[in-house]
């Protein structure tokens, strides 16, 4: 699974959340909402250290962002780009079917 994560997405997480270097972000999926490749489901998001096998994981900035296999259920055949929304002023979550 690739992650990337845009430089307007890591501007945000970096002032939004106050990270500083060294620290982690995991994407994970949760239930409610839909994903353009999900339903029912969503992408999740905190501010944690790895706790299993890594499925993704990419470094931006100095911060990791990365995705568990535990996760592998909602994340499964897709990569993920984390972008953002302007206008909400909120990181956005699009899957693409990985390579």
């Amino acid at each position: 699974m690739k992650i990337t994560v845009s430089p307007k997405a890591q501007k945000w997480f970096t002032e939004e959340l106050e990270l500083e270097t060294g620290d982690n972000v995991r994407f994970f999926g949760k239930y409610g909402g839909a994903t353009n490749v999900h339903a029912g489901f969503t992408t999740g998001m905190e501010v944690t250290k790895p706790h299993h096998e890594l499925l993704g994981s990419v470094a931006e900035g100095g911060i990791n962002y990365f995705a568990e296999e535990t996760d592998d259920w909602f994340f499964h055949g897709h990569d993920l780009l984390v972008d953002y929304d302007e206008k909400k002023d909120e990181p956005t979550y699009f899957y693409t079917e990985d390579n």
